[in-house]
């Protein structure tokens, strides 16, 4: 099976639904339900499925089954395409040219939101509940900042604004007693986080594994914390999405994607250190670095629960005009 790594422009909007920086080929996410069904089509062949991926660690899990042959046991060949933000994913999921993506919920909740038809189709994974997580927020030694109530007036760099970076900080703050719109942001892709925040660009940056064990490697970066452990127990990072258009034409395809998630994703929870070992192939990863990686949990049920805390949250800091109907949005 290939793997196809493309790049769509993590300015793409939502409400444009403009495609901005796909790469060359011709994706399959749109087929219908005469190419698929629950092992394949009825010759045998295997169902294309361009899926699309954030080039982060937790990602991995998608390469481990397509490696594994689980996809293929169950009817799909999967080629995978990377984004920026899981936001830049969402018009590509809307016409098609993706047929499922891996992002973070409150993206899908958002389109939800301004009216696109988007469905959450299973879970993929969630923040440590405590200890050592797998995103957080550094800051310089010097820079004296020392609590979330420090970000007053304070600019932090987050892979996209109005989205789980800004939300869990602006919680984190307020509840350390700060008025989180005191609190500015600044949006920039992951790999540059580290040299702004040196250059003195940013004061704290928002970050995922692998960059957060990067940053942290320099002696002069520190840990502020963990906002996903702030704001909410549990926090669902990424879950697996589509459009409603595709979920409808496409049953089988939906109901196969779920059966291999719950087949990967406890292995890759069970065995974090296989995961670990397919980052430098996989993100072009220092091997070092990924032996000592923090990953987030995976799974696959659904956190109904939690989601539902993650879009009372979205409402109350106004990215989303109300709380969700998850039951509109997601499959069961």
């Amino acid at each position: 099976m290939n793997k196809r790594w493309s790049t769509l422009l993590a300015g793409a909007s939502v409400l444009s639904l403009a495609l901005v920086g796909c790469g060359s080929g011709s994706p399959s996410g749109s087929g219908s339900t005469d190419e698929a069904s629950a092992s394949g089509s009825s010759d045998g062949s295997l169902t294309k499925l361009v899926v699309g991926i954030l080039p982060i660690a937790p990602s991995v899990a998608v390469q481990q089954g397509i490696d594994s042959g689980v996809f293929e046991k169950h009817g799909l060949d999967v080629e995978l395409s990377t984004s920026n933000a899981g936001a830049a994913m969402l018009p590509a999921v809307s016409t098609g040219e993706l047929a499922i993506a891996v992002g973070n919920p409150l993206s899908v909740m958002t389109a939800a939101d301004k009216g696109l038809d988007m469905k959450i189709v299973s879970g993929y994974s969630e923040s440590v509940s405590e200890g050592e997580d797998a995103n957080g927020v550094i800051v310089r030694k010097d820079s004296g900042i020392d609590s979330w109530d420090d970000l007053v007036g304070k600019t932090t760099s987050v892979n996209a604004l109005r989205t789980q970076g800004d939300l869990t900080i602006m919680e984190s703050a307020e509840l350390a007693g700060a008025n989180p719109k005191d609190l500015k942001f600044s949006e920039m892709p992951f790999p540059d986080m580290e040299a702004q925040l040196d250059r003195g660009n940013v004061d704290a940056m928002w970050t995922p594994e692998p960059f957060l064990s990067r940053a942290l490697a320099n002696k002069d970066n520190v840990l502020l914390g963990y906002p996903n452990q702030e704001a909410i127990v549990g926090m669902p990072t990424m879950v697996t999405f589509t459009s409603g258009k595709f979920a409808q034409e496409n049953p089988e395809v939906i109901s196969n994607w779920k059966s291999a998630m719950e087949e990967i994703l406890p292995v890759s929870q069970k065995d974090p250190d296989a995961a670990r070992a397919m980052l430098p192939d996989f993100i072009n990863m220092d091997a070092e670095v990924a032996k000592g990686l923090t990953m987030e949990t995976w799974e696959a049920e659904t956190p109904v629960d939690e989601l539902t805390k993650l879009g009372d949250l979205a409402a109350k800091f106004g990215f989303l005009d109300k709380a969700p109907d998850l039951n509109s949005i997601i499959i069961q």
